[in-house]
């Protein structure tokens, strides 16, 4: 069994998110391949999809959106998850579905869809990006909770697991 992780992060904490989902798998003995979505020339040869995306401002990054366009017809031809990370604070919010969900969900035939909560360190922020998070008032940390991550991730690799006759 062959998984693509592939992950779009703008600041590397949904891209740490990745790498611990390809862990869990890797730990349940399937075979892992992490990416970003822009460093993915084709999906053939792998059994399963996860996709996942950090949002901002409520939108997916446009190279996961890309990507679930690109390849629509072999993701749907095979297992894909998706999931979100991006939420901050306790608890996290937002906490609806980021705008793009359904179209990628529509696009991939995805069997899940997951937020994770995110992290936000604005040492690592744009001017711009600064003056976003203070107006919002968006408080600063690491919010994710890696059981959840791991947890996902075993639900995952139980359902690609087949019976050994």
């Amino acid at each position: 069994m062959r998984v693509l992780v592939t992950t779009a992060s703008k600041h590397g904490a949904t891209a740490e998110i990745g790498r611990a989902i390809g862990d869990v798998l890797v730990a349940q003995g399937v075979e892992v391949r992490v990416l970003a979505p822009e460093d993915v020339a084709s999906v053939e040869g792998f059994d399963a999809v996860i996709l996942g995306s950090a949002v901002y401002a409520g939108h997916w990054m446009h190279s996961a959106i890309q990507l679930a366009e690109e390849f629509e017809s072999e993701l749907n031809r095979r297992p894909t998850w998706i999931f979100s990370s991006g939420p901050v604070g306790d608890p996290p919010k937002p906490d609806e579905d980021p705008v793009d969900v359904g179209h990628v969900r529509e696009l991939t035939g995805a069997r899940g869809h997951v937020i994770f909560a995110g992290k936000l360190d604005k040492r690592r922020l744009s001017f711009g990006e600064r003056a976003i998070v203070t107006a919002f008032r968006a408080p600063e940390g690491d919010f994710r909770v890696w059981e959840d991550v791991r947890r996902w991730a075993t639900e995952i690799a139980n359902q690609l697991k087949v019976p050994v006759s």
